[in-house]
């Protein structure tokens, strides 16, 4: 997990370090990791999907009115640290940090598929969610805002 190093004091000292990186073979590199530090996520492309899941589940492991996901197959994340997993669903298995008992990920025993929350990349602004899910509880205060809109789960 290196950081982009500047030959200039004065860049160095200006410049927020980031975690956008690029790859050996220019992919996109980008970290994250839970509340503590304990558990930590490396990406090595863009994600396959961005959305927003509106389930009464989603609403209550995030304590919000909804969760924000980055899809990405398992083979382009790496991670370190401890998670523990409880079964939200039939094919749905919700880690968390054992240490802070942050949200970490998603995973599923049909498909090789990663969902890690939007929130818990180092860094902001490069994300943005194409689709929401479940909206049928989707509160009526928040707007779609020209995203892509399941009732339910995705066809």
């Amino acid at each position: 997990m290196n950081r982009l190093m500047s030959n200039s004091n004065d860049e160095a000292r200006d410049r927020e370090a980031t975690s956008a990186e690029r790859g050996e073979h220019g992919e996109a590199i980008h970290e994250g990791g839970c509340a503590c530090g304990a558990w930590r996520f490396v990406v090595s492309s863009e994600p396959d999907r961005i959305g927003l899941c509106h389930c009464m589940t989603c609403r209550k492991v995030h304590g919000s009115a909804f969760g924000a996901y980055a899809v990405y197959l398992a083979e382009q994340v790496s991670m370190s640290g401890a998670t523990r997993a409880w079964q939200s669903s039939a094919d749905g298995r919700r880690h968390f940090c054992t240490v802070c008992g942050s949200v970490a990920y998603m995973a599923f025993v049909n498909n090789d598929e990663i969902e890690l929350p939007i929130g818990a990349f180092d860094e902001t602004g490069f994300l943005e969610p194409t689709y929401e899910l479940f909206c049928v509880h989707r509160e009526p205060w928040l707007s779609a805002d020209g995203r892509r809109e399941y009732p339910e789960d995705r066809p």
